[in-house]
């Protein structure tokens, strides 16, 4: 007799919530508002962590995405994506990567004195003793760039997190945020607290700091990519190993549906709106091209990603399981 399987969908769903839930628990065991925090993935012979430093619900995307474009615009392309008009979640995501013979730290977070105050943000140094990378085996740390939100976290209690670590920045970002003048900013700008912040978190460790450019190998596999406009020096990285590859871009996306469908669009945070706006269609077109996986900073958690061509633009496809063994 053939046996007859009840496909219905009330049945799919007793039995997976059966498989999933013990008898025992409640709704207080398993509580909706704790985000995941920690995701790990393979990337050939590397292993690759991303960790969720802030999570917090704020205003936008408009005019974060979008500055040049009315508030209308932005909120109808949300509403069509089933996104909040006027709100949204970003990312805040460090990623580490472990080759091996290294560990390398990609940007760190809020820190003390980032872009999300704590408690909702500045949470690299707890989460890095959840994923079991003790910050003293930190052997490189990788800035993008130097807003607050990515170099906040280099100093924890008064010191440096990682303190055998050597550190890599661009040579032209470090120029332009070491010159004087950038503390004639506004004060409530964002460029005069990045100013005062690479002063007293990134300055000091000058003499253990590596300024490259694009081309230039960071560590066996780790090469800066050209990523200029969100700030002078802004660098994307391209990581390979096993033939497997990986970009991490930095601020090249500050929302995954807004930035990636139209890169023409300024973003508000961008120094040089024009150069950004130039970087994010080159930086999507290398990763649509060549089907990279990209660790994109302010994307949804865990913020790694696929980006396709769609139309005029592009569409960016979050990680689920396209890696799981």
């Amino acid at each position: 007799m053939p046996i007859m399987i009840d496909l219905t969908r009330r049945s799919l769903a007793a039995s997976a919530l059966a498989l999933a839930v013990p008898r025992s628990a409640t709704a207080q065991t398993c509580p909706l508002d704790v985000p995941p925090m920690i995701h790990r993935v393979r990337l050939g012979a590397f292993t690759v962590t991303t960790l969720l430093d802030a999570s917090a619900m704020i205003d936008g995307p408009w005019p974060i995405v979008g500055e040049d474009r009315g508030r209308g615009e932005v909120e109808a392309l949300m509403r069509e994506n089933r996104l909040p008009p006027n709100r949204f979640k970003p990312g805040f995501t460090p990623t580490v990567v472990q080759t091996g013979r290294e560990t390398v730290l990609f940007d760190t977070g809020n820190g003390e004195v980032g872009f999300v105050p704590r408690p909702a943000g500045g949470q690299l140094a707890r989460l890095l003793a959840r994923a079991g990378i003790a910050p003293e085996t930190i052997d490189v740390v990788v800035l993008t760039h130097c807003h607050t939100d990515h170099i906040g976290g280099l100093v924890e209690g008064g010191r440096p997190l990682c303190p055998r670590a050597r550190y890599v920045v661009g040579a032209a970002e470090d120029a332009f945020w070491r010159d004087e003048s950038r503390l004639s900013a506004p004060p409530e700008s964002n460029a005069y607290k990045s100013a005062r912040v690479f002063r007293s978190h990134l300055l000091p460790l000058a003499d253990r700091t590596t300024f490259v450019k694009p081309g230039d190998t960071v560590a066996p596999g780790i090469t800066a990519l050209a990523a200029f406009g969100h700030t002078p020096g802004h660098l994307a990285f391209h990581v390979e190993s096993a033939g497997q590859r990986m970009m991490v871009w930095g601020d090249c996306a500050h929302q995954e549906v807004a930035s990636l469908a139209h890169p023409e669009w300024q973003a508000f945070f961008d120094m040089d709106k024009d150069r950004g706006a130039a970087t994010r269609r080159t930086i999507y077109d290398m990763a649509a091209t060549d089907g990279l996986l990209v660790a994109a900073y302010h994307t949804a958690f865990p913020s790694l990603g696929y980006v396709v061509r769609q139309g005029t633009g592009y569409r960016w496809i979050p990680l689920t399981y396209q890696l799981d063994p």
